[in-house]
């Protein structure tokens, strides 16, 4: 059931435990893979002390009318009803960090957890990430990012609020301790809420000062917390973009080109517009708008439209044809993007030398609720509500098309029903879009993309072929390691390349997985080839690690083989300088009961990748039957991903990415025909569903260390533990996903 609300009354629900433009430079500061490789050190501390002046100001001029609360910062609002609301600056797209984010603010703050509150963050720069200088969320990075700033700001308003109580009584603020949202005084027992203490704690000065709790004292990070944002997603009450609705809001559906860079060269609308309820119909520059009073009328307008379309030159493309292209690209050498040694020389010395060439699919983020935006246009100001994962590029790319200034721009960020890095589109396309409408509709829109829409509509993971060649000694040992890969660039043609596109032209998130494994090969060699390919493509969860994660780990599972040698233990060996990526190693060999004997039928495979500072190991125990279905009947996961806020996140977070990962593994591509989209919805494109689903553990390895990423690092290995876990039941490689039953029945080879 969908709620309604008025949005002119609040930027977010709150939730509660029981109920193509371009963007300034400045504003993105730090490329992702930087971030990646230093989160580990990163604290809040600097961007706290930056935006310390100004945090209160702005706290209090986005707090309701009339509202007496405490502000100390823009994190954090008190209530005199000592009711705590939590300003969250990242979006919720079911990671949970609608609760972790409060768990690390909490911990220092020390309210009633019952009392707390969650509203989602205007788009300001006091809400910047940390590292990437933006409002957005991705990369994993969230409670990485957030682990030190939140706890300042929980801490800070924590001493205020002693502060305020001891100058009360006349005591040293020493002399006094919180207790669940109350302030003690220890010889007196004198006891103040935190809700008493409102008025004569606005009157502090924020301190400079702010120490943070030794790790041993903490009371709720590091333990299974209930989630705040579960009773308003089972009660109907939570906020999602589907269900913002405005007085006198308008709808609209876009039809848009049937080839990615058509355009329209004509259309006629007379039929459309005989449709009850459809109002307007007006070309835009993604395709044609039709605005009617309702959903159903748009969509059926459109669906009466007749329009020619100028096909351009991406008509005749075809995956098929990109497959053998990127193939033959292959057999040559790419730009270098990690040399060790050289692998050439040690190649022609091995004592044998293996070969293999593997392939993936583009693939569609298919959130369970597609794209939508609702955009409230004036003369002079425009308010947006959606689910963004991108808010300060949204709204600098909402801003030039509505010809405001961006501080005019408002942008409320609900509820995501998914993300998975399409909601971050580099050119803020639906949000765009929805505002062009906006401009001919002269009333508050929702644009909403169908699912066909959104299957169809690009912005896809890549399509990527890797080549590789290894060499191994007399005593099967690898010696030599060549990798060439072929795909798209995500960031080619965006205002990211600057950050992500080397001087050589190298786009680290094409080779991520590949140029940094882990495993002591002395002579490494990886190259890679970039084509320009008309098919839009971005971040999808896990980014490149998707394609480097099966293909690399594959290839490593048959190394291994071609040596002689137990999977497990080649990875011990070559692993013996990483200790972190050991000890996963070992914990999920131990708990999956690596080398025991399996039921008849039943093969293990196991895998191991390192991304977003997190080191992943996985064990798949499946069959094939003979008609060469596939079943996956056990994952065992284990992951150290530093110090644990909540662990029931953490297990939600790995258990989403291994059923995300093994839907693309079995079930899911894009294809291109004539420049066409072959898929329509999800009787082709297909969900893994819950009787597919495997026994899924996950084991977490204990840390000190500043937390890492858990929303992306999980999907990478899956695949590859499932492909070699077929391997070692059916003695059949499988090289492509998705995995097709024809390659796998009695008597057939998989590709190779």
């Amino acid at each position: 059931m969908s709620h309604l609300y008025d949005p002119y009354k609040s930027t977010s629900p709150l939730l509660t435990p029981e109920s193509s433009s371009p963007l300034p430079a400045k504003t993105w500061q730090v490329p992702r893979r930087d971030f990646l490789k230093t989160s580990a050190a990163i604290g809040g501390g600097l961007c706290f002390a930056a935006y310390v002046p100004e945090l209160a100001a702005r706290a209090l001029n986005n707090s309701p009318a009339n509202d007496v609360s405490f502000a100390p910062n823009a994190f954090a609002r008190i209530a005199p009803d000592s009711l705590v609301t939590i300003i969250i600056n990242h979006s919720e797209m079911g990671q949970g960090i609608y609760t972790s984010l409060p768990m690390l603010l909490n911990e220092e703050l020390e309210a009633d957890w019952s009392k707390i509150r969650v509203e989602a963050a205007p788009v300001d720069a006091a809400y910047n990430h940390t590292v990437f200088g933006l409002q957005m969320t991705g990369g994993s990075t969230t409670t990485p990012s957030e682990w030190e700033r939140f706890r300042k700001m929980g801490a800070m308003a924590r001493l205020m609020l002693v502060e305020a109580a001891a100058q009360k009584w006349s005591v040293p603020a020493s002399q006094c301790h919180v207790e669940k949202g109350v302030v003690i005084h220890n010889a007196s027992g004198r006891r103040a809420s935190y809700g008493s203490l409102v008025s004569a704690a606005l009157q502090l000065k924020p301190p400079t000062d702010i120490p943070l709790k030794d790790p041993k004292q903490f009371t709720l990070i590091g333990k299974p917390t209930r989630r705040l944002d579960t009773p308003s997603k089972i009660n109907g009450t939570a906020q999602f973009g589907l269900d913002v609705h405005l007085p006198g809001m308008l709808f609209a559906l876009v039809a848009r080109p049937p080839v990615f860079g058509g355009k329209v060269e004509n259309f006629d609308a007379s039929e459309a517009l005989k449709i009850k309820g459809v109002r307007a119909v007006e070309q835009v520059p993604s395709g044609v708008a039709v605005i009617a009073d309702r959903f159903w009328p748009a969509k059926l307008g459109r669906d009466k439209l007749k329009i020619s379309w100028d096909e351009g030159a991406n008509a005749r493309l075809s995956t098929s044809q990109m497959l053998a292209d990127f193939s033959k690209q292959s057999a040559s050498p790419g730009t270098i993007a990690k040399k060790t040694g050289d692998a050439a020389a040690a190649l022609a010395s091995a004592a044998k030398t293996i070969t293999a060439e593997y392939d993936v699919p583009y693939l569609a983020h298919a959130m369970m609720e597609p794209l939508n935006c609702v955009v409230d246009l004036r003369p002079d100001s425009c308010e947006i509500w959606t689910g963004t994962q991108f808010e300060t590029v949204d709204r600098a790319n909402a801003a030039q098309v509505a010809g405001l200034p961006p501080e005019k721009v408002q942008i409320h960020t609900t509820l995501l029903g998914g993300g998975f890095g399409r909601r971050a589109n580099p050119a803020s396309d639906f949000v765009v879009e929805a505002v062009h409408v906006a401009k001919i509709a002269k009333a508050a829109v929702k644009v909403v993309w169908t699912r066909e829409d959104d299957l169809a509509g690009g912005w896809y993971r890549p399509m990527w072929h890797d080549r590789f060649v290894a060499g191994l000694d007399a005593a099967g040992n690898p010696t030599a390691w060549m990798h060439t890969i072929v795909g798209q660039s995500i960031a080619q043609g965006t205002l990211f390349a600057q950050y992500m596109i080397n001087k050589e032209g190298v786009d680290s998130t094409s080779v991520e997985g590949a140029a940094d494994i882990l495993y002591g090969i002395p002579n490494l060699q990886v190259d890679l080839h970039t084509p320009k390919i008309g098919v839009p493509v971005q971040w999808w969860r896990s980014v490149g690690h998707s394609h480097t994660g099966f293909s690399v780990e594959s290839f490593f599972d048959e190394v291994a083989h071609a040596g002689g040698k137990d999977p497990y233990e080649l990875r011990r060996q070559l692993l013996a300088n990483q200790p972190r990526m050991s000890a996963v190693l070992n914990l999920v060999a131990e708990k999956s009961g690596w080398g025991k004997p399996l039921p008849p039928g039943r093969g293990r495979g196991i895998a191991t990748h390192f991304s977003f500072d997190s080191y992943v190991a996985q064990v798949v125990e499946a069959s094939v039957e003979k008609d060469g279905t596939v079943r996956v009947h056990r994952v065992v996961c284990a992951v150290d991903c530093g110090r644990v806020v909540n662990p029931d996140i953490v297990k939600a977070q790995m258990e989403g990415g291994i059923i995300f990962g093994l839907t693309a593994a079995l079930k899911t591509e894009i294809t291109l025909e004539n420049g066409r989209v072959q898929q329509k919805n999800f009787h082709d494109y297909q969900m893994l569903r819950m009787f597919e689903s495997p026994e899924i553990e996950v084991h977490i390895v204990p840390s000190e260390l500043s937390p890492t990423g858990v929303g992306e690092p999980s999907v990478p290995p899956v695949a590859p533990a499932l492909t070699n876990s077929i391997f070692a039941v059916t003695g059949k490689r499988v090289r492509r996903l998705p995995i097709r039953a024809a390659d796998l029945v009695a008597g057939s080879g998989a590709r190779s």
